[in-house]
């Protein structure tokens, strides 16, 4: 390499106007003006103009002129200012352009399979092909730079407050922790089978008994799930746990941690302190446990205002042990028929019976299918308890509550989106408090925990366990950000009797999975709790970006497959027989 870089091409600018430099990047761009060949030069930094003068150099116009798109060159010579009127101001260097005395191809690249500058218009699957190429747009770039600041931030904090990072293993013991496992076959020791860890749940718990009492780690993680725009097979997060502590102290600190790594990353002020919403209460107004609260929207239930009506599908409902619920939608009267068929079409999709509509006229009436059905004074109860006005819309789902919120919920979120709604370009968020501690698994005919099985249950509940275990509230909390469930924690158990009765209530054999860990809890365990956030969805959504594949350098696609490696593939017959494994 002859020529050294000594300087960033982005930070150039008029008061290096006289030096010389020396320059390496890629060829973003080149255009040929009247004789002279401009060259826009590109690396980490930014962009910046070279200028090749054929009647000064021919040799070195030459051979600019035969660099393509994207081959890696290197560039000495002289920063000048651009002649006036001759300025690009949308250029962070657009006050200077450097005359090369000397250049250097390092690699020529061979025709591109796609025009890096315009890759968001490109389909995502031939990006993730070349990712090595899609990695070179600055949005890109920006958004891996955001993720390291990030990352970087939270690292001190916790530094500052004591915590001290652990490595947790990666090959660990099969657990039912909710999620589907990538088994790992262990060479040393036929049909027996690692898997790798869905979170450091266990471990980090092992840590406080081991009396570390304040731990953090930026975990891998590995869950064999189904993908969509905000979950890829290999996560990462931040996980965090400490001893003598209640759900306050980790809920405070981590709004602390929070707010300051957002701001020092990218200078966004959360607002705070964050709003407290418990569970059911999230599941009534919003329909959903990770609540948007952009979208000023609330859901209502109605039951008490229809307990007596004659409207059969109502009674009917009520009757059952359902509930009859509503949702003003502001200015929705203008929907079309066809739209509001459209929406009892989509509820019943949905799992719902149906949705019933009431258009409010400006006058104060309703223009329904059901309006003849209700009386006056249920009526002006629905009307005075959703607040709606002449245009607005109510949209009715009478089900059982499970079902209700979830079509409510996503009406909700429809509405927000259909009328613009929804805050933009505001940060919103809240904790989801007071969970439930199990949920019903009709595939599995067994409950289920609503987070790992290592959640204590409220004291005040624990004689429900057995006997009434959907009853039984979790010290559990969820961070929810602009609709998204960005973390999870809770305060966990020290017993290791409560452990086993957890274990049991949800069919699980204790000794058989959690021997080692029911023993652990035997030896002095003190209180302790802790929380997990999802770093690549916070970054998604600090980056605005569509998708938690475009803040992850490598991610996988659909199925998930690397398109560009071509994982996961087939191996070698001798690497199945010295596996014990046959493929049938």
């Amino acid at each position: 390499m002859k020529i050294h870089r000594d300087t960033g091409c982005g930070t150039l600018g008029a008061a290096d106007a006289g030096r010389e430099v020396a320059l390496g990047g890629w060829v973003d761009s080149a255009r040929d003006h009247g004789g002279l060949l401009f060259v826009d030069l590109r690396d980490r930094t930014g962009v910046v103009q070279l200028v090749f003068d054929p009647g000064k150099d021919q040799e070195l116009f030459r051979t600019a002129e035969g660099w393509r798109s994207e081959s890696a060159v290197g560039v000495r010579g002289a920063v000048r200012r651009r002649l006036p009127g001759n300025e690009n101001p949308r250029l962070q260097t657009g006050e200077v352009e450097v005359v090369p005395s000397a250049v250097e191809t390092y690699s020529v690249a061979r025709p591109l399979p796609y025009d890096i500058a315009h890759g968001e218009a490109v389909d995502e699957a031939l990006r993730l092909r070349y990712r090595y190429l899609d990695l070179r747009r600055p949005r890109m770039q920006e958004n891996l730079r955001l993720r390291h600041r990030l990352f970087a931030a939270i690292r001190d904090f916790y530094t500052a407050e004591g915590f001290v990072e652990v490595d947790t293993p990666f090959l660990t013991k099969s657990t039912p922790e909710g999620s589907r496992e990538y088994l790992v076959p262990n060479r040393q020791e036929s049909g027996t089978f690692f898997a790798l860890a869905q979170s450091p749940q266990i471990y980090k718990q092992l840590l406080m008994i081991g009396g570390l009492e304040r731990y953090f780690q930026i975990a891998r993680c590995f869950r064999d799930e189904d993908l969509r725009a905000d979950r890829q097979p290999e996560f990462t997060q931040l996980d965090v746990e400490m001893s003598f502590v209640e759900e306050e102290d980790v809920m405070a600190q981590t709004e602390r941690m929070l707010i300051g790594a957002v701001q020092a990353a990218t200078g966004i002020e959360l607002p705070h302190p964050f709003p407290r919403i418990t569970h059911a209460d999230a599941m009534l107004k919003y329909g959903a446990d990770k609540p948007d609260l952009r979208l000023p929207l609330e859901i209502v239930d109605l039951s008490a205002a229809f307990a007596r009506t004659g409207f059969e599908a109502f009674a009917r409902t009520l009757a059952a042990g359902g509930v009859v619920r509503g949702l003003r939608v502001p200015g929705g009267a203008v929907l079309s028929r066809r739209e509001l068929d459209g929406l009892v079409e989509e509820a019943r999709r949905r799992g719902a019976q149906g949705m019933a509509w009431l258009a409010a006229e400006a006058a104060g009436s309703f223009r329904s299918p059901i309006a003849k059905f209700l009386s006056e004074g249920e009526i002006q109860a629905l009307a005075q308890q959703t607040g709606v006005a002449g245009g607005d819309l109510v949209l009715l789902v009478a089900d059982q509550p499970a079902v209700a919120a979830a079509v409510l919920g996503w009406a909700r979120l429809w509405a927000g989106e259909r009328f613009q709604l929804t805050e933009a370009a505001a940060w919103r968020p809240c904790w989801i408090t007071d969970w439930p501690m199990f949920e019903w698994d009709e595939d599995e005919n067994r409950w289920h925990a609503t987070q790992h099985p290592f959640t204590m249950p409220r004291e005040e509940d624990l004689p429900l366990l057995e006997r009434e275990p959907a009853r039984v509230r979790a010290m559990k909390y969820d961070l929810v950000l602009n609709g998204y469930e960005i973390g999870g924690g809770s305060i966990r158990i020290a017993s290791s009797e409560v452990q086993d009765r957890v274990l049991k209530a949800m069919g699980v054999e204790g000794v058989d999975r959690f021997g080692f860990f029911l023993e652990a809890l035997q030896y002095g365990t003190p209180p302790h709790g802790g929380i997990a956030l999802g770093l690549d969805r916070i970054v998604m959504l600090l980056a605005g970006a569509p998708s938690i594949r475009d803040i992850i350098a490598f991610p996988k696609a659909a199925r998930a497959a690397d398109l560009m490696t071509g994982a996961p593939a087939a191996v070698t017959p001798a690497q199945l027989r010295e596996l014990h494994l046959r493929v049938t």
